[in-house]
């Protein structure tokens, strides 16, 4: 897979053309409304969690910091992915300059593996605070929180720097349209001027290995804390327990799914692969304001508190 026909040909691309889905096209207005109210909401939805989480000291906890996080990086995905689809979808081609189609396959891979790490914190979060209750203001204070916030960044970060100069090393010839809705490894790796089996190996080891086994410490942890919340004595208890983490769990097995599905498993043709990144690029940042604002009464008090909060009055001569 990847060898062009003719080496001789061979050339710097200065530009690659997305060629985005296949879809009806008397579908289009319908699509382009779609993926245009997901990305208003993302961004809104995601914004008002950080902005209430910021401004609400009531909600200067782990959870809700890690949260904060969450909803960052939800909102950097969709701005990754949603506004040249939704360009693609309006002007019918989706020309991206190499440049930008290296950006975009650094941050995609960048955000998604710190998603990976800090699914893994908040279940490591959540374990601490069910689990070992006596013990969760010490171990996880204020330096822990930001080390362990600091940490998933920079994992995410160096992910995506290996496989963007990875994938970006190999050399491309005159094919330049891209069979997909983004600058994604696989899709890359098929326009390749040479071999890339290692590329193709690394790809499923790494995020084969980082996404299950974050996946595994995940499981791990929700095994302690069921068994845990089920010695609860209350039911009152148990049900504040289980809404708590019934959020994250539905949260981690929207991303898990898709990402397993597309990159721990051989290479494929398949066109609903493109689908599938679809549903985690605009659907998962959608879902996570409605999951954790809905299903959590911190959150919906700390957003009734944001909204009845008058405007500070100032005089002309407070100025002065």
């Amino acid at each position: 897979m990847g060898r062009c026909q003719n080496t001789n040909l061979e050339t710097s691309l200065e530009n690659f053309e997305l060629l985005g889905f296949p879809y009806p096209k008397d579908l289009k207005f319908l699509f382009l409304f779609f993926f245009l109210l997901m990305y208003i909401l993302s961004l809104s939805g995601n914004g008002l969690i950080v902005l209430v989480v910021a401004l609400e000291p009531n909600l200067h906890k782990p959870m809700y910091w890690f949260l904060c996080h969450l909803s960052l990086m939800d909102m950097m995905v969709s701005c990754v992915v949603l506004p040249k689809l939704i360009t693609w979808l309006i002007e019918g081609n989706g020309v991206i300059s190499f440049a930008g189609c290296v950006t975009q396959l650094f941050f995609f891979h960048f955000l998604g593996c710190t998603e990976c790490f800090l699914y893994t914190v908040m279940a490591f979060d959540r374990f601490m605070a069910i689990c070992k209750p006596l013990h969760y203001g010490t171990i996880m204070n204020h330096r822990v929180c930001f080390c362990l916030a600091v940490g998933t960044w920079f994992g995410g970060s160096l992910h995506g720097v290996i496989h963007s100069s990875l994938t970006f090393h190999l050399p491309y010839g005159w094919r330049n349209q891209v069979a997909y809705i983004l600058c994604d490894i696989p899709a890359m790796l098929k326009l390749a001027c040479a071999d890339t089996s290692l590329n193709e190996m690394v790809t499923l080891v790494d995020i084969g290995f980082v996404a299950m086994t974050c996946f595994l410490l995940i499981l791990t942890s929700y095994v302690y804390i069921v068994s845990a919340i089920l010695r609860i004595p209350t039911s009152k208890g148990r049900h504040r327990a289980f809404s708590t983490c019934t959020a994250h769990v539905t949260l981690v097995v929207i991303y898990y799914v898709p990402v397993v599905y597309n990159y721990v498993r051989p290479p494929s043709q398949d066109s609903f692969d493109g689908v599938v990144v679809m549903f985690y690029a605009a659907v998962t940042p959608f879902l996570n304001p409605l999951i954790y604002t809905l299903r959590n009464k911190e959150m919906k008090d700390g957003i009734q508190k944001l909204c009845s909060r008058k405007p500070p009055r100032y005089e002309w001569r407070s100025f002065c």
